[in-house]
């Protein structure tokens, strides 16, 4: 196995060992390769995992919850006021102060909603995402658009200083043609 793969592993297990709780009934699952290795490590446990639900962030994490056997529950089907007891979502780049920058594999409004129903959410990423300062190696900073105001937005966004909105075209095969960045 790659040294990069391993890294990601070895993160994502860690992170597993030390935040998913052994009675967890909801769990949010993100997007990005390091999130193969999360669901990885959750069989790994080896606990009962037939009364946790199981939401994902978008079609490759529905579908990686699938082949591990874990239950899929799309976010619109959780009971009103029902948290999330932790979500595990990958990062582009972390800083020092663990801000991180995310959203570069366009879920990114879907990230957030999950993110933000989770009692604890952990962000985990291997050690080539960590850098000093935000925007090192990562050189954008990655925004969902409603596609009615892209031009809008892109326009507001030059005008606050912004060097190069653009509007990312090429991700069809993801949720939709139409993403900025």
């Amino acid at each position: 196995m790659a040294s990069i793969e391993a890294s990601k592993r070895a993160a994502a297990q860690v992170a597993v060992q030390n935040h998913y709780p052994l009675n967890a009934k909801w769990v949010g699952i993100g997007s990005g390769t390091t999130i193969v290795y999360v669901v990885e490590a959750i069989k790994e446990l080896g606990i009962d995992t037939s009364l946790t639900k199981f939401v994902p962030t978008g079609y490759q994490s529905k579908q990686l919850i699938k082949k591990a056997g874990l239950t899929v529950v799309e976010f619109d089907a959780i009971p009103e006021g029902t948290m999330l007891d932790v979500a595990f979502d990958g990062a582009d780049e972390v800083d020092d102060d663990l801000n991180c920058i995310k959203g570069g594999g366009a879920c990114l409004f879907q990230e957030k909603i999950v993110a933000l129903q989770a009692k604890e959410f952990i962000c985990v990423a291997d050690s080539r995402k960590l850098q000093k300062r935000l925007l090192t190696n990562w050189k954008y900073i990655p925004i969902e658009v409603a596609p009615i105001a892209a031009n809008r937005v892109v326009h507001k966004l030059t005008e606050m200083g912004s060097i190069k909105p653009a509007i990312r075209l090429n991700t069809v095969a993801k949720e939709g043609p139409l993403k900025t960045d």
